[in-house]
């Protein structure tokens, strides 16, 4: 019997909840009068989130940082998070408390108020935060108009080989593994640029299951084809690459947990992004853009090559 996969998971309770045209997006919403409120809900496994020597501290913020995240891809101010915590029973009066501080710089961080929540034993750590904000404009995954441009908000690269560097112990410079661990332990999400910048995007996503996940979801949902001509990453993760035998392309595209907005943009408001980018310090990239058709590809040499959906998928064959 063939094993299922996330995407099929999800349909067979989305069916049997009644939902069976569900498109999915970053969050959960509904309206009550003029605004809506908007809801999301992340779970990290220790078994299966949490990478070697990183910190319960950095364990504890990171949890919010993945809904942070989609809110902002959203352009949704988060007002209201709860947390529901599974702790190994072995775990000390220390680890606990390492926990609780990293709630409490992440709240600090992003300006919440953590309502409570709920505690329980288990075999491993797993944390489910929630948040919740309020607001009258969702930047929805579909939306992505022909000729609008496509832009990321961050590099992309360093995670991936964070975690090559801290799985497989590849090569690396002192400066460079400094760069590519702090992205897997210290992720910063772009909260303000989604805020500031949410009404001139036509579409937009967080970036976290990986960017080719990312760009064939809005390029399906808009219905459109994204054409990509121009990775998102800087000389370091080339030469990571190369001097490790490894392929940049799925450093860039398949490797996940970045945390940047991928968004489509109209090129009448694309120097107004530019100028808010470059005066907040935020390396913004400009990969490709949209035409006619469907699909993801990368334009290289005159060629279309076609990028598949290679992104994290949880249940996926190993």
């Amino acid at each position: 019997m063939s094993r299922l996969n996330e995407k099929k998971i999800i349909g067979i309770f989305q069916s049997r909840l009644g939902n069976k045209g569900f498109a999915p997006e970053d969050v959960e919403f509904f309206k009550i009068g003029k605004k809506y409120h908007v809801l999301k809900v992340d779970t990290l496994v220790e078994s299966t989130d949490v990478p070697p020597t990183i910190k319960l501290e950095d364990v504890a913020r990171k949890s919010i940082v993945s809904c942070i995240s989609d809110f902002a891809a959203k352009g949704v101010k988060p007002i209201f998070g709860i947390v529901s915590l599974t702790i190994p029973k072995k775990y000390s009066k220390s680890k606990i408390e390492n926990l609780a501080r990293g709630f409490y710089k992440a709240r600090k961080e992003f300006h919440l108020k953590i309502l409570g929540g709920d505690t329980n034993e288990g075999k491993e750590l797993v944390i489910s935060f929630s948040l919740f904000g309020i607001t009258e404009k969702i930047v929805r995954r579909k939306g992505a108009k022909i000729n609008d441009i496509i832009i990321t908000s961050g590099p992309f690269g360093y995670t991936s080989a964070g975690l090559n560097i801290l799985l497989k112990n590849k090569k690396h410079s002192k400066k460079f593994e400094s760069r590519a661990k702090r992205a897997v332990f210290n992720p910063r999400p772009r909260l303000e640029f989604g805020l500031k910048n949410k009404n001139y995007f036509s579409s937009s996503m967080d970036s976290s299951d990986g960017l080719s996940t990312t760009l064939n979801e809005m390029s399906d949902q808009s219905k459109k084809r994204f054409v990509v001509n121009k990775l998102p990453t800087e000389r370091d993760v080339f030469d990571f690459a190369n001097s490790n035998n490894l392929d940049v392309n799925d450093l860039v595209f398949n490797g996940g947990e970045e945390y940047e907005i991928v968004a489509t943009v109209n090129p009448s408001n694309l120097k107004k992004i530019k100028k808010y980018a470059k005066k907040n310090r935020i390396k913004l990239y400009e990969i490709g853009y949209v035409m006619k058709g469907k699909g993801v590809f990368f334009q290289k040499n005159g060629k279309l090559i076609s990028i598949k959906d290679k992104g994290w998928h949880h249940f996926q064959k190993s």
